[in-house]
């Protein structure tokens, strides 16, 4: 597995370099792009060498993405995340940011889920509501991965982009505890306690907010007291991050919402001014770099995930139908999320068109398909999430600029 992963690193490592060299597109989407042609040419060798495209398949499929990207990766990657967030202007947009994170994932994934079950039965794909539903809470997710950048670079308001990236941040955690809580009334073989799971809910949620208001003010007290001695500033946030993620896991908490919580509130105590120049100025490099190659690894894992999708014309219709009803289902919840917001705060329909346009889907959403029981629904599902994704990310990603100024320009 170590070698395995050397290799993935190596090879964004490469894939980044020819972008940056040729490409030039926004790191993200070039790297998938990339990698996805890497994966086309190994699948080529079919007509080449057969044995020789069995084993890098038996290779792809051998690669734990799960492990990868929930025991490693995403505490890194969401703490990254919310230690540049303003957190003065997060709070400000709190109420939408919690509304859209909650709320609208909840109803997302309820409207995604029960489409798909309807149109999965229209074109003959066997799969259950509550598959269908698991369908539905995986996807719902946003990516403060993929946008942020995208974002900067299109000259969105601040608010606006405090609105995406902050609901991103906190929709991946309640996104993960939705999608465990489905996927137990799934697998269920006795009876269901909805008592049970509503504690499950509150537990993991509140325990990783719990967990992140601890390690971030722990953090922040012991950053603040190497204040001259910034390395190991650095290494204590990387401690805390790391440790902090698998405490979590060992208490059945949410680590993404943990990361969350304590990134926003280490990020925010850098601005003090009692912190020197040189302990911040160590940790927002630190924290930029370990971000973008842990980005590139993740899209060149996105890509190598297609060499073990089996081709199947249904699946990929399928697929194709969920591209509409997840940017459907989206723009829905925000227009219902206008509701139960002071009218200042709600969206007006051009700002709901660049939200939903915003709101990539990205490598959790795969991780979590991927982490479903084995068999045919699996496999439906992995395809569909597949699709939506790679549509998301090269489609959606390499439009927004346009799409942002296009519809500020309205406004």
């Amino acid at each position: 597995m170590f070698e395995i992963f050397v290799s993935i690193i190596a090879l964004a490592a490469f894939l980044s370099y020819l972008n940056a060299k040729f490409l030039k597109l926004p790191e993200t989407i070039g790297v998938m792009i990339l990698s996805i042609v890497v994966s086309l040419l190994f699948a080529a060798s079919y007509f080449i060498d057969q044995s020789y495209f069995d084993q890098i398949t038996a290779i792809a499929r051998s690669i734990d993405f799960k492990t990868i990207l929930f025991d490693f990766l995403l505490g890194v990657l969401l703490f990254a995340g919310a230690i540049h967030i303003n957190l003065k202007g997060l709070l400000k947009e709190k109420t939408t940011v919690l509304i859209y994170a909650t709320f609208g994932v909840l109803v997302s994934t309820f409207i995604i889920g029960t489409a798909f079950y309807y149109i999965a039965s229209l074109i003959g794909l066997d799969i259950s509501y509550l598959y269908s539903l698991v369908f539905g809470a995986l996807i719902s997710p946003t990516d403060p991965v993929a946008v942020l950048a995208l974002l900067k670079k299109a000259g969105a308001p601040k608010n606006m982009e405090i609105k995406i990236v902050g609901e991103s941040l906190f929709n991946d955690g309640v996104g993960i505890v939705v999608f465990l809580s489905i996927l137990a009334l799934a697998t269920m073989v006795h009876e269901f306690d909805v008592t049970h799971i509503t504690t499950e809910f509150g537990k993991e949620a509140g325990g990783g907010f719990l967990m992140g208001f601890l390690l971030g003010h722990l953090g922040k007290g012991c950053i603040k007291s190497v204040n001259k001695q910034a390395v190991i500033a650095v290494h204590i946030s990387l401690a805390i991050v790391l440790g902090g993620y698998v405490l979590s896991n060992i208490l059945h908490i949410s680590g993404a919402i943990a990361m969350v919580i304590a990134g926003l509130i280490i990020g925010n105590s850098l601005h003090k001014k009692s912190i020197s120049e040189d302990l911040r100025n160590h940790m927002n490099i630190f924290w930029k770099v370990l971000d973008e190659i842990f980005n590139a690894v993740l899209f060149v894992l996105i890509g190598i995930v297609m060499i073990t999708l089996d081709f199947n014309v249904y699946h990929l219709l399928l697929g194709i139908i969920s591209i509409v009803l997840v940017l459907l289902s989206r723009y829905i919840t925000i227009i219902l999320s206008n509701f139960l917001l002071k009218k200042s705060n709600r969206a007006n329909k051009n700002e709901a068109l660049i939200l939903t346009w915003a709101g990539l889907r990205g490598g959790i959403s795969i991780a979590l398909a991927l982490s479903l029981p084995e068999g045919e629904v699996k496999d439906i599902i992995v395809y569909a999430t597949y699709v939506v994704v790679v549509f998301s990310i090269i489609a959606q990603g390499l439009s927004i600029e346009r799409v942002v100024s296009k519809l500020l320009k309205k406004n």
